[in-house]
């Protein structure tokens, strides 16, 4: 949207029509009513797990997730973003990867180390919103180079909140909540956090682009397929995999990040010298 579009959910002049005032597509209503369940369903969360009820209070922080992470692009298909819209989605994604998650992992774990573990999940918490800050400002930066858009400056919201309930995750596998595993909790929760803030060049995906080619097509279904199976019936032990396979695609995203540092270097002293060259 323009920086002069007039944004329709919070216009400052609306158009009044009669008594009933201005009228709002429902293509502008739609993704935010998605996030305000994002941020009920991760608020639930919260609640269950103060009730001891701590399987289903990870399924809704993870439901959070899901719908936190569909409602930009239902918007971005509908043609219905709006500033609004961006504002409501950043302020839901505190709530969902950094409160809801910090506090699932405290009420579960983490109380049992004491004032340890409710600093780790402070700040757990801060670095979730120091995250999402940088990521809102970076947005605004134009003069980078386009293979810089496939990846993400330190670890991003989402996975991070996946990450950050791996001790969770093995609880439900059977490791029993001890005082000494929540000390070490504690000591992940504080390593996930400065992931998160580090200048970690992680790999978004993005230049996978938005077509596949046609031999693809087939195996990317079956893979998905076999994912969500393994994930409604072996759920825990799916999450805990996919937060190890996460852990283990970090040294290649920052390996790649250096390739292509090196392409554009190697590519700056080619037109250099071509430069000097035909000076002289």
């Amino acid at each position: 949207m323009s920086e002069h579009e007039a944004d329709p959910l919070f216009d400052e002049k609306p158009q009044v029509r009669g008594l009933t005032g201005s009228r709002i597509p429902m293509r502008y209503l739609a993704p935010n009513v998605i996030t305000v369940l994002a941020i009920c369903a991760g608020l639930t969360g919260i609640r269950l797990a103060f009730e001891n009820r701590f399987e289903l209070a990870v399924s809704m922080v993870l439901l959070a997730a899901f719908l936190d992470g569909i409602d930009g692009r239902i918007a971005r298909m509908m043609k219905g973003s709006t500033k609004f819209g961006a504002q409501m989605d950043s302020l839901a994604d505190i709530v969902n990867f950094g409160v809801a998650p910090a506090l699932v992992l405290y009420a579960y774990m983490l109380d049992q180390a004491r004032s340890f573990g409710w600093i780790a999940a402070l700040l757990y918490c801060i670095a979730c919103c120091l995250r999402l800050a940088r990521f809102n400002v970076m947005l605004d930066v134009v003069d980078k180079p386009l293979w810089q858009n496939n990846f993400f400056t330190g670890v991003p919201a989402p996975a991070g909140a996946m990450l950050v309930m791996l001790p969770v995750y093995l609880g439900f596998l059977g490791l029993a909540p001890t005082r000494t595993l929540a000390f070490t909790a504690a000591a992940y929760t504080v390593g996930v956090a400065i992931l998160m803030i580090s200048r970690l060049p992680v790999y978004s995906g993005k230049a996978a682009g938005t077509k596949l080619r046609s031999d693809w097509v087939m195996p990317t279904f079956l893979f998905i397929v076999v994912y969500v199976a393994f994930l409604m019936s072996f759920t825990w032990e799916t999450l805990t995999l996919t937060t190890i396979a996460f852990f283990i695609t970090l040294p290649f995203s920052a390996r790649a990040w250096k390739r292509f540092e090196a392409a554009d270097a190697a590519s700056l002293m080619s037109s250099e010298k071509d430069g000097s060259e035909a000076v002289s």
